[in-house]
């Protein structure tokens, strides 16, 4: 793929750390004041910014508690300790092992499995396995159903009681406008399309599974979008891992955000470039990471780079935090350099309109190089897209290898995502869509407002919907998940490795599908459970993660 001529677009204003400047005695580089309270420090980012910021970005992660992180390592520590001594029963056959091991004649061979590897798993993990994986047997609505099931061996195995729990309030679904329901215009236009078309393709888009379908959803992501073309997949995590190998090679170079997606990193390894990690959503980092690529050019060679990627994403799914693009816009253009923007959990649910966060901070959808989303959150379906230039999509159809070797999507999940995207940009004759994508904003608004007035320490930006609210402590992780499934919410709950050691969480999605009266029995509850379980650990001290301490040794570097 030929590197295209772009202007230098050197910034008139050149930005701040992190798009803010200083502002005395005390003062952060990001807009916050330690110490005082959020309505005398909090400071929108429009004010010091250049110019960039149309809107305000009012976006926050407050300082985890001395005590409380104190108290997270000595909480691991203890259960490190149990774990070995766990261990040692059952090497002396005191305890009975239930873990996967080799057998007696296999341990001269390569071990199959890693023992120290598997100490998380077998001692940690396993104490509060029931809190994941739960079976449900309903539509992944505003309500669900699940399953009932029941451990007698310490969450080793479970066995189905045969009770269903009913009406569970689901605030962990990426459910986010709603569209995943088994009733209405969405579920009677793929059912017709079922009828008609069958429910799989049974051949890829360059032999025998190309139908108009696929070439109507693709030229509507295009219209959607704004771009020249796009091109679907069966896939969102193979949208990533198998694109990203196809733009970028040897003698390349990536710079990844350090919260990107496991999809996003597999295909920065599978591609073969160098690949260095900035800090998550801080400027300084990238441009730092920016010009030494500009400067000193390809390790020992020092010839320089065939091209530079950067990889972000719209909404962070762990953090709730949304990428600064004004300024990742500004340092592409300044460097010269190629943007790959994941949006995920953006498409659909940012914006006035749902376009994602391009539209949310009033961009145009030209100044991004690869467009990439998934149609497995808003549009409740799934799959993935690329947009972008006509060129850029030309490439891809025959280079991609999911375009090349993958199954086509499915003609009723195809339809599914023709009849949402519609409803979201008018085009059905009603405003039902627009509707949908103004009541997500006032529930994301009024739950995350709700639960700070409530005392917990919530991560991310304002209009996130993805709403982290901070557990810390191993035994909360667990007792968080069953005291709230007790009380018929179902939440998903997240501890390390998927997090920092003394950063577990619950993640809450909002839906335009909740109505007010369940976001108040939620609310209800969270605080009952917040209480109960004493989790209200806020301070009002307000540091959002990109003010750490820069530090070269987090940043990694994969030779050539």
């Amino acid at each position: 793929m030929e590197r295209p001529e772009r202007a230098a677009a050197a910034l008139a204003v050149q930005p701040r750390a992190n798009g803010c400047s200083g502002a005395g005695h005390g003062a952060l580089r990001n807009g916050y004041v330690r110490g005082l309270s959020p309505p005398d420090t909090q400071i929108n980012h429009i004010v010091h910014n250049g110019g960039l910021y149309k809107r305000p970005f009012n976006e926050a992660f407050e300082e985890t508690p001395m005590l409380v992180a104190v108290l997270t390592y000595v909480g691991y520590g203890v259960l490190t300790l149990f774990g070995y001594l766990r261990d040692f029963m059952r090497q002396w056959k005191i305890e009975k092992c239930q873990n996967a091991t080799e057998r007696e004649e296999q341990k001269d061979f390569v071990p199959l499995y890693q023992d120290f590897e598997n100490f998380y798993n077998r001692n940690l993990y396993m104490r509060i396995r029931d809190s994941w994986n739960r079976p449900i047997c309903s539509v992944p609505g505003a309500k669900v159903d699940m399953m009932e099931r029941v451990s007698h061996d310490y969450n080793w195995t479970f066995t189905y009681t045969g009770r269903v729990i009913k009406d569970i309030i689901n605030m962990g679904s990426y459910n986010y406008l709603g569209f995943a329901q088994k009733a209405g215009t969405c579920q009677e236009a793929a059912a017709k399309v079922l009828s008609q078309y069958g429910a799989g393709v049974c051949s890829t888009r360059q032999e025998m599974g190309n139908l108009d379908k696929h070439e109507e959803l693709e030229k509507l992501v295009a219209r959607f979008l704004g771009v020249e073309s796009a091109m679907a997949y069966g896939m969102g995590f193979a949208t990533n891992s198998m694109n990203i190998p196809a733009l970028v090679g040897k003698g390349c170079l990536i710079l990844s955000d350090e919260l990107n997606h496991a999809s996003l990193v597999l295909g920065a390894r599978l591609s073969g470039a160098t690949i260095r990690i900035f800090k998550h959503n801080n400027m300084q980092s990238l441009e730092k990471l920016l010009k030494d690529a500009i400067v000193y050019g390809q390790p020992r060679t020092r010839r320089p780079w065939k091209k530079i990627l950067i990889l972000v994403e719209g909404i962070y799914s762990m953090e709730g935090s949304i990428v600064r693009l004004p300024e990742v816009i500004a340092l592409k253009k300044k460097y010269k350099s190629y943007l790959y923007l994941d949006e995920a959990h953006s498409i659909g649910a940012l914006g006035p309109s749902g376009r994602g966060v391009v539209e949310y901070f009033g961009l145009s959808p030209e100044d991004v190089d690869v467009m990439m989303g998934t149609f497995t959150k808003s549009f409740g379906a799934a799959g993935g897209y690329i947009g972008g230039k006509k060129e850029l999509i030309d490439y891809l159809r025959t280079y991609s290898h999911s375009a090349v070797y993958a199954t086509s999507l499915s003609p009723p999940v195809v339809e599914q995502i023709i009849t949402s995207m519609k409803c979201i940009m008018g085009e059905d004759g009603t405003t039902v869509g627009k509707a949908r994508v103004q009541q997500l904003a006032e529930n994301t608004r009024y739950f995350r407002r709700r639960l700070k007035e409530m005392g917990f320490i919530i991560y991310g930006n304002e209009d996130s919907p993805v709403v982290p609210l901070m557990l810390y402590m191993p035994a909360k992780i667990g007792a968080f998940g069953r005291e709230m499934l007790k009380r018929n919410i179902g939440v998903v709950v997240v501890g390390f490795p998927a997090t920092p050691i003394i950063e577990s969480r619950a993640r809450f999605c909002l839906s335009a599908a909740h109505t007010k009266e369940m976001l108040d029995t939620a609310l209800k509850e969270i605080n009952e459970v917040g209480d109960l379980l004493q989790l209200k650990y806020s301070r009002h001290r307000l540091v959002p993660l990109l003010d750490r301490p820069f530090d070269e040794t987090t940043y990694e570097e994969t030779e050539d």
